[in-house]
């Protein structure tokens, strides 16, 4: 899938971190991570698949758990991106994609959670690269792109795209690399519906809120690739080109490299233990996703409705 490479994509709502935040992250002993709240739980599930992985130990989840990181609000913003103006950019340059699904995603949910009934309000987004300070408290590359709702921002560090093939598997393609994106804004939109706190995210398992409001996100990604070609920039140009069979291999091929248990058992090497998921299996993300894609509906994706996900 490519960007119209006349579409405009400049934003205001995205910027690029100062460089390398202010301290805390993930360090043993550091600042730690702030942890309370609707912000807090997504960045916990975070922490969680990272321990699953071996990424982290138990004993450096707890110590961060611990931590408590207390700053609010983003630290060393390094302005807009001034190279991103084109989707021809954005074919070019991951942090000029990154802008410019956001910037689809603002086309496209400007007009749906509106008939949904729920107030819409643009997210912001931020490129960073080895730390940054949020809403949530202090972050480092590790945690993956997230969305925090104490300061409604999705943060990527557009590194984790090489991550995303070369350790978990994805095709590497550009739809995989917008999938990331569209889920995090698929986050922006549980917040905002009021979902994301609703949600009893303290219990883990297949069938556990924590999982199911991450199939919804899945879900909301697929609704966003529905419509992805009709989105438009501010002159009405469509934004993306229509997607092929190849696109929505892609963006599959990265929903199942996220799942709980091809991390625990393919990428970390570990036993499979369905109890302790966060997120859900490849086969459930992929579901939903298709889902999404397939319905083009807000309403297909009540992850919370169905006795099973």
């Amino acid at each position: 899938m490519s960007f119209n490479p006349n579409a405009e994509i400049r934003s205001d709502n995205v910027a690029r971190s100062g460089g390398g935040g202010t301290g805390g992250g993930f360090r043993p002993g550091g600042g730690g991570l702030k942890i309370g709240g609707a912000g807090g739980c997504v960045i916990l599930v975070v922490l969680l698949v990272l321990m699953m992985t071996g990424i982290l130990s138990p004993g450096q989840v707890m110590d961060l758990v611990a931590g408590g990181g207390t700053s609010q609000g983003q630290s060393g913003q390094g302005g807009v991106l001034e190279q991103c103006t084109s989707g021809a950019d954005a074919n070019a340059d991951d942090e000029c994609l990154v802008q410019a699904t956001i910037e689809s995603g603002d086309s496209l949910w400007a007009q749906l959670a509106p008939e949904a009934g729920w107030e819409f309000v643009e997210p912001q987004g931020i490129v960073f690269s080895q730390s940054v300070q949020t809403g949530c408290g202090a972050a480092t590359a590790d945690v993956g792109p997230f969305y925090c709702p104490a300061d409604s921002t999705i943060y990527v560090d557009v590194d984790f795209f090489d991550s995303l093939s070369s350790r978990f598997g994805a095709d590497g393609g550009q739809l995989a690399k917008m999938y990331v994106v569209a889920h995090e804004y698929g986050h922006h939109v549980q917040y905002l519906s009021g979902a994301m706190q609703s949600a009893d995210r303290s219990g883990t398992g297949p069938q556990s809120d924590a999982v199911r409001l991450e199939l919804q996100a899945d879900c909301y990604a697929g609704v966003w690739a529905h419509h992805a070609s009709a989105t438009t920039d501010d002159q009405g140009q469509p934004m993306l080109a229509p997607l092929t069979d190849e696109d929505i291999a892609s963006a599959l091929s990265a929903a199942s490299a996220v799942g709980d248990d091809h991390i625990q058992g393919d990428v970390a090497g570990g036993q499979v233990n369905p109890e302790s998921w966060t997120h859900g299996s490849s086969e459930q993300r992929q579901h939903w996703f298709t889902v999404g894609y397939s319905e083009g509906t807000v309403q297909a994706c009540d992850t919370f409705a169905v006795d099973e996900v």
